[in-house]
């Protein structure tokens, strides 16, 4: 990361932990909030937003103790990403972060990272051949 992307990253850091302090103390976010989060997050901000209103992010625990997101997207497809990166398996995340750098993660992402902050993360069970299963059918490419 260089200088700037540190910047931006910290920036959003702090801004998702008052994402968290307003919510927890309003049960919403305020329009500073909001106003705050797009400038940082830009495009994906209020797609992610429906996808946390519509509780469509969930955590899929194994028994062996690993985890994995799981987002259903808009379009009803489920976008899985790793608890340990920013990888998310939609196309958006290949286009417009890695191939592209429009966007600094995807709507999936901001959705997990918002919802975690939030508390509004459903929780799953799986086994571990399930887990590996999803990990096996993501698109890698």
């Amino acid at each position: 990361m260089d200088g700037f992307e540190d910047v931006v990253s910290a920036v959003g850091q702090q801004l998702l932990g008052e994402v968290e302090r307003v919510y927890s103390a309003h049960g919403r976010l305020t329009d500073e909030i909001l106003s705050s989060l797009q400038f940082v997050f830009q495009g994906p901000l209020l797609p992610a937003l429906d996808l946390v209103d519509r509780k469509a992010v969930s955590i899929i625990t194994s028994p062996s103790g690993r985890s994995l997101y799981q987002v259903m997207g808009s379009s009803g497809t489920p976008y899985t990403c790793f608890t340990s990166s920013t990888y998310c398996s939609c196309p958006s995340y290949r286009f417009s972060v890695l191939l592209k750098e429009v966007n600094m993660m995807c709507k999936h992402r901001l959705a997990i990272l918002l919802s975690k902050r939030m508390g509004l993360i459903r929780t799953a069970s799986a086994t571990d051949q399930e887990l590996s299963s999803m990990i096996v059918q993501m698109d890698f490419s």
